[in-house]
């Protein structure tokens, strides 16, 4: 049976002393009731982890007793998910499924057609929700590596400050856009290699504007099919980093 996983945050990481502090030491001694002698796995986000025995267990403090050290290496594929903000929790759900897959970083997008309208101060809050879903996903899945959550910006603020991926691709409806495999299979005989970063783009339940589909396109985005049925953005989100994390990740991939 596999231990409690807990997470500790890399600013406080220990290889010789690890300790949970705060919500992770309550939750241990006060909600599971784990006490000394007990073992559990702590990780840091960064792809290390270690198995410990539990010295002493208080409500603000847990301290542990290393045993096994461990590290998961990075994936091959860093995958950037940019999602326009779905109504009600469904980004809470985008967010845990796309850690469990292996995302590197969410980047949530406030599309014109979003019925999301966040306020600065509401934004920085949802953040730290979203941050805090995706420790609980990463304990519960055993990821070891945390995508980072950044604050949501509109595709004009994220395309004006766009970064460079190897294959950046925008979900679309439109005649022009093309399957996963010809998009990577374009890539892989162009390098003779899969690429090392990507980027997925997925649009509201109304799909992005004209003017936003373009600045995608401009910006280099490959318009991908998703198929002959018109996907809910959530759906539309787990089956595009379903099929990149099949086809980018895996050891003999596309």
């Amino acid at each position: 049976m596999s231990s409690h996983r807990f997470y500790i945050a890399p600013s406080l990481w220990s290889n010789s002393e690890p300790v949970l502090q705060g919500g992770e030491a309550h939750h241990c001694s006060d909600v599971l009731r784990l006490g000394p002698g007990a073992r559990v796995t702590v990780f840091n986000g960064q792809g290390s982890e270690i198995t410990c025995e539990i010295i002493d267990a208080g409500k603000d403090r847990v301290r542990l007793r290393p045993i096994l050290f461990g590290s998961s290496p990075k994936l091959r594929c860093a995958i950037t998910l940019a999602q326009a903000i779905p109504k009600g929790k469904n980004m809470d759900l985008i967010v845990q499924k796309a850690t469990e897959l292996g995302v590197t970083k969410i980047v949530p997008l406030l599309s014109e057609r979003s019925v999301v309208n966040l306020e600065s101060g509401e934004r920085e809050k949802r953040v730290e929700k979203w941050r805090t879903v995706v420790i609980e996903a990463a304990k519960q899945c055993g990821q070891n590596w945390l995508p980072e959550v950044a604050v949501p910006v509109t595709p004009k603020q994220f395309f004006a400050e766009f970064d460079r991926y190897e294959v950046p691709m925008i979900a679309s409806l439109q005649r022009d856009a093309r399957s996963f495999k010809q998009v990577l299979r374009d890539f892989r005989d162009q390098h003779g290699r899969r690429p090392q970063s990507a980027l997925m783009l997925i649009g509201p339940e109304g799909d992005f504007t004209p003017a936003e589909a373009a600045a995608a396109k401009s910006a280099g985005c490959a318009p991908v099919t998703l198929g002959p049925i018109v996907l809910r953005t959530e759906t539309a989100a787990l089956y595009s980093l379903s099929v990149l994390a099949y086809e980018l990740q895996g050891e003999d991939g596309g």
